[in-house]
């Protein structure tokens, strides 16, 4: 059998981290057998559309490298596929199942449907349509349907669910459900406004784009039963299941905006890479070996099985991550890196360095930082004369002597035969050996007068990459300010 799967988001707002995984696992598996993974927008439910939804979901999609076999871009007949456009298919089943008895009509109103279940819940029985004493086509009977239809009553469609017997099907992850029909409402498959249920749609679309797998959340276990009558009611091959676990807080909640963001977009928006994060998704409840964590799209591909995820919820944990993101930080190309870099430099206001430049300073500073967006920040001092010196870092490691120790210092650097790290580490420890004085006499007030600050890089290295003409203007600077007291 072809492999055929879909990701089928509804444009509800922003694309869940949960979603992406959904997608991520539905492109990897398909791309693993050579099979086909499609795009499907289910907006039957109007109540919940937001505008321009599609358009940032397709957006996050594409920004975490996910391809769809029939992408908007390609025209014509192609995705995604948009439920909405397909109103009269779904009318045209539901029809079909009415008359092979599959699927009844209902007249019930809202008021009719709330006393039902105040009945129910008093007596201590679980809420669910109850077929045999509400206003539907058995009850009334042809006549009284047929006037009603006349009347143009409003109704809705609803499945026939079987009163007796056990509902099974397997799952790919969680292996043999079953479910007893009893427990299974007879649900409502086509509105009184004439549009689809979820459950009417998304079956009738999975049979008829030939879905081999469905991949999908935990969250739609309990539809599957209803899924499955259907498939069963319309003669349809099922196709094979797979729900995937849910995505977890730290504390093993259900993932949820309330503790943090859950929008891939905000993610993309804080700088992490695609790369990391889509590894980082990947690996949410499946990992193809237990001595690495850090693979390839490619390599995801090539390994990805679906017998391997979990079945128990996975921790969405932003400190692996950004652990994740600093791997990728200090193994990609420093020129791919620097291109990379060039808009957020300019957003800080760090606009006008080549990137030949940028990609020493990302160089230098990558090790001490998860995100590239972090390196205006933690860095700044490589694009801008130190503003002001951590005063804390001033009264710990200035005394008095401190400005005749690091005078000649200053005095050699300017005739240093070149600025290398190598170069002047050599000058520093001819010095401070030729004075009797450690490394750390010199060291500490050399970063505040480089950078302003108690932490960063290498200072040796910090020198190299500044050049020999900026750091002794620094230099000056600094003197000329505390001889005149203003530090």
């Amino acid at each position: 059998m072809s492999v055929r799967v879909r990701f089928a988001p509804s444009p509800t707002g922003y694309l869940h981290v949960g979603g992406l995984r959904t997608a991520l696992y539905n492109y990897l598996f398909a791309r693993h057998h050579g099979g086909k993974c499609i795009l499907r927008i289910e907006d039957t439910d109007r109540t919940r559309f937001v505008e321009n939804a599609q358009e940032n979901l397709i957006s996050s999609l594409s920004w975490a490298g996910i391809e769809f076999d029939e992408s908007p871009d390609k025209g014509g007949d192609f995705g995604p596929y948009i439920q909405s456009e397909r109103f009269d298919l779904y009318r045209k089943y539901a029809q079909e199942l009415i008359e092979n008895g599959n699927a009844y009509y209902a007249f019930d109103t809202a008021e009719e449907l709330d006393a039902m279940r105040e009945r129910q819940q008093k007596a201590g029985v679980a809420p669910k349509y109850d077929r045999s004493v509400m206003r539907n086509q058995y009850t009334l009977g042809p006549e009284e349907t047929e006037n009603l239809f006349k009347a143009n009553a409003p109704f809705v469609v609803r499945l026939k669910v079987p009163l007796t017997g056990e509902i099974r099907f397997s799952d790919i992850i969680r292996g043999e459900v079953v479910v007893n029909g009893r427990d299974v409402d007879d649900q409502i498959l086509l509105k009184s406004d004439g549009f689809p249920t979820y459950h009417l749609a998304n079956v009738v679309d999975d049979h008829l784009m030939q879905i081999s797998h469905v991949i999908r959340g935990e969250e739609w276990l309990p539809s599957t039963p209803k899924h499955v009558l259907l498939y069963d009611a319309f003669g349809w091959e099922r196709p094979k299941f797979a729900h995937l676990p849910l995505l977890l807080n730290k504390d093993k909640t259900k993932l949820s905006k309330r503790q943090g963001s859950v929008a891939v977009e905000d993610y993309a928006g804080k700088g992490y890479f695609k790369e990391a994060f889509v590894n980082f998704i990947a690996l949410l409840g499946w990992n193809p070996t237990a001595d690495r964590e850090i693979f390839s799209m490619q390599e995801l591909i090539e390994f990805f099985s679906l017998e391997k995820v979990n079945k128990a919820g996975a921790v969405f944990d932003t400190q692996k991550l950004d652990w994740m993101n600093s791997q990728y930080l200090r193994a990609l190309d420093l020129n791919d890196l620097a291109v990379r870099f060039k808009p957020l430099a300019d957003e800080a206001g760090f606009s006008g360095f080549d990137n030949d430049y940028l990609a020493k300073v990302i160089g230098l500073l990558r090790e001490r930082v998860n995100l590239l967006i972090e390196i205006p920040v933690f860095g700044n001092y490589m694009f801008e004369k130190p503003k002001e010196y951590d005063e804390a870092y001033v009264l710990k490691h200035w005394k008095d002597t401190t400005l005749e120790l690091v005078k000649p210092l200053v005095e050699l650097f300017k005739n240093a035969p070149n600025f290398e790290h190598q170069t002047t580490h050599d000058i520093t420890m001819a010095y401070v050996e030729s004075q009797g004085l450690k490394l750390k006499d010199v060291i500490h007030p050399l970063r505040l007068m480089i950078t302003g600050k108690s932490v960063g890089a290498g200072m040796f290295e910090t020198m190299e990459v500044l050049g020999k003409d900026e750091c002794i203007e620094r230099f000056n600077i600094f003197i000329d300010k505390k001889e005149k007291g203003e530090i």
